[in-house]
């Protein structure tokens, strides 16, 4: 048995080894974590002298005169739009019907309902992009076959201040509701019936636009435009000055967190001059017509939109109404049948008519609609032609049901069908089947 006197001196002996291990670890330990503070206080205080030298050299550019800047950046207005292409197209199962029109009015422009079968619709290139801090520029390129036209391409300020916004070139004219809208954002596969009397699809123009945006919590947007005037139901009179005015007013807002509104009031004025068109004499025959005079149009509008607490990513409503009143006064050609040849005879026009639709969006990626439409011929004076042309009281009416699918953004398909009665004694079952598909940059629409 050990003395206690030996064990103390063994313990005593071993204890000063452990001791010694245990200073020589925490020495090493403090040695790598003075190393690695010293390594990263190099790495930020790199870090700070490249961020001083940077705002220094931002400084010094932003002191430079315009002319010194521009030799600094030869480049600095590269071209890099946002660039997005429209493919549309559908296939239609219609009558055989060689003139189709709304009974009671002239024709109006151009009409891409006839076609029936498949059918590619026009392809969309549009291009926008912000030119400098002071504009900013747009771009739509319709082609269909051989045919290629500008639809749109303008600028427009973007530092006016006040609530003011200056648009010139040619664009879609702010009046109404659907017509700045391009056809793949309608909600239905073809146009209401009421712009199709008006403008043959939408009211373009070439020309300038004055807005103003009211700085207060109700939305009141005014706006002026003034342009060519080339469009229906225009015509291009090839002279000085403005073939057009336009006027518009739009007030809206919120109600609550799930409903928004839009209400608005425009009119447009127009003059013609030799405005060519087709129809039919009291027997039936073709004839030539060629109206000149001035063509006023008042036009209201209502949108309603609903979505639980402003989320429209699962169920959302949209209710949307136009009413229009036109007036038409001057001189009209009639050439053929039983007119013979060149008969003039004064015309004088007034006519209404409206839209009403309603769209359902009932689970994420699924909507549904209605659409009715009416129009009203109202009076209708041909003067000393009104033996030989048909005035009528036949109101145009079409009934139209669609169902689209969206699997994203960027995509959609749809059918409808449509109860068409826009022609007197004509009634019509017609479907649709369509596909709308957006390649590149895709901005938001309007309200």
């Amino acid at each position: 048995m050990l003395r206690p006197t030996l064990l103390m001196a063994a313990l005593a002996a071993a204890f000063p080894a452990h001791a010694d291990n245990d200073l020589d670890g925490l020495r090493a330990e403090l040695r790598e974590m003075k190393a690695a503070y010293e390594s990263r206080i190099q790495a930020l205080e790199a870090r700070l002298q490249q961020t001083e030298a940077k705002t220094a050299d931002a400084t010094a550019r932003a002191d430079t005169t315009p002319q010194q800047a521009a030799e600094v950046t030869p480049a600095g207005n590269r071209f890099n739009p946002d660039i997005s292409l429209i493919l549309q197209g559908r296939y239609a199962h219609l009558d055989d019907i060689e003139h189709r029109h709304l009974s009671g009015f002239l024709p109006a422009g151009h009409d891409h309902g006839a076609a029936r079968g498949f059918s590619l619709d026009h392809t969309e290139l549009v291009m926008s992009a912000s030119i400098d801090p002071t504009f900013r520029g747009y771009f739509n390129l319709a082609l269909l076959d051989e045919n290629v036209a500008i639809e749109e391409a303008w600028f427009q300020t973007t530092s006016l201040g006040n609530g003011f916004s200056l648009k010139g070139g040619r664009f879609l004219s702010g009046i109404g509701y659907q017509n700045e809208q391009h056809p793949h954002v309608w909600d239905f596969a073809d146009s209401n019936l009421m712009y199709r009397a008006l403008f043959g699809e939408a009211y373009g123009n070439d020309g300038v636009q004055l807005k103003w945006v009211a700085p207060t919590e109700l939305f009141v947007e005014l706006g002026a435009e003034a342009g060519r005037g080339a469009s229906f139901p225009g015509t291009d009179r090839n002279r000085n000055g403005a073939g057009s005015a336009a006027l518009f007013a739009h007030v809206g807002g919120d109600i609550g967190a799930s409903n928004s509104w839009r209400a608005g009031l425009s009119h447009l004025a127009a003059k013609a001059s030799e405005r060519d068109g087709e129809m039919e004499d009291v027997n039936g025959m073709a004839v030539e017509t060629l109206f000149s005079g001035k063509s006023k149009t008042w036009m209201a509008d209502f949108v309603w939109k609903w979505a639980p607490n402003g989320n429209a990513t699962e169920r959302h409503f949209k209710f949307a109404a136009e009413y229009f009143r036109r007036r038409e006064s001057g001189l009209l050609n009639c050439d053929g049948g039983l007119c013979g040849a060149d008969s003039d005879g004064d015309y004088t026009s007034a006519q209404s008519g409206f839209y009403a639709q309603g769209v359902y969006q009932f689970m994420p990626s699924w909507r549904t609609g209605y659409r009715y439409d009416r129009l009203n011929p109202g009076s209708v004076d041909f003067g000393a032609n009104r033996a030989f042309l048909p005035a009528t009281d036949y109101k145009p009416t079409r009934h139209s049901l669609m169902l689209d699918y969206s699997p994203s953004e960027f995509s959609r398909l749809r059918v409808q069908y449509s109860k068409d009665n826009a022609m007197e004694s004509t009634s019509e079952n017609q479907w649709f089947v369509q596909y709308i598909h957006s390649l590149g940059a895709h901005g938001a629409h309007t309200f």
